[in-house]
């Protein structure tokens, strides 16, 4: 199995301590970063129940995701090589089959800020939210047709409507607390949201846009980014496994 369990390098500094996966029956596990620079862990599982478990405090500003209404897009050729990539269709974001649709939608929208918001706002009154609908061939086109999903499903649409209107999205996955907001009475889950590429006041640079609950949250923290979710699942499993049970926390410290 490869996991994808620990948060990006990028949030290091802020750990108040160590985020170490703890395995039960104990087994080794080799860290390894992928091509995108995540954090991930490669093990051979034994036959049997195996447990996986980590737990870690983190120290996070207490602001809120920036917005930045001002930023402006790229022409593709000013847009840096590393971010070539995230234009590119992929394998749950198909920019062929959205980019007719994507341009009928967005294109009288003013290239940047303005563009992903409104992409953004789509998504989320587009799609129903419910776990019900979720399953792991869905695509952002399937997502479009059918009008439901999951997290994933909003960011997969938005991920490709912004790529065919030539603006880099990458996927993210991470954990996102409930700081600020009313608790709400669903289990407590991973979350994937986007971050786009925009040419901001001080340069370019990726912000946060989450079509799900498409405001600005408290508390996002990256564990993973890539293309799409097949490059940032938690966990890919070569053989046969049973998911047992599956459980997230992300509490803020009283004080």
């Amino acid at each position: 199995m490869t996991l994808v369990l620990s948060l990006h390098p990028k949030h290091n500094a802020e750990l108040l301590t160590s985020q170490t996966i703890r395995f039960n029956p104990p087994i080794p596990a080799k860290p390894y970063f992928d091509i995108f620079g995540n954090q991930c862990h490669q093990i051979l599982a034994p036959g049997g129940l195996l447990t996986m478990s980590a737990d870690f405090e983190i120290l996070v500003s207490g602001d809120h995701d920036v917005v930045e209404p001002t930023a402006g897009q790229f022409r593709v050729d000013e847009l840096p090589p590393e971010t070539l990539t995230f234009l590119l269709g992929s394998r749950f974001c198909e920019t062929d089959r959205l980019s007719n649709i994507a341009w009928s939608l967005f294109g009288a929208n003013k290239p940047g800020w303005e563009r992903v918001q409104a992409i953004c706002d789509f998504v989320h009154n587009h799609i129903q939210f419910g776990y019900e609908y979720a399953r792991p061939d869905k695509t952002a086109f399937d997502a479009f047709s059918e009008k439901n999903g999951v997290c994933r499903d909003f960011t997969h649409l938005a991920v490709a409507l912004c790529r065919c209107m030539n603006i880099p999205a990458r996927y993210c996955a991470g954990y996102l607390g409930d700081i600020g907001i009313p608790k709400p009475d669903a289990p407590m889950d991973f979350l994937g949201y986007l971050e786009v590429y925009l040419n901001g006041p001080q340069g370019g640079r990726w912000y946060v846009a989450d079509p799900r609950s498409n405001s600005p949250r408290i508390g996002r923290l990256l564990m993973a980014y890539g293309r799409d979710a097949a490059d940032v699942a938690i966990s890919t499993i070569f053989g046969a496994a049973y998911l047992a049970k599956f459980e997230v926390v992300t509490d803020e410290i009283p004080g």
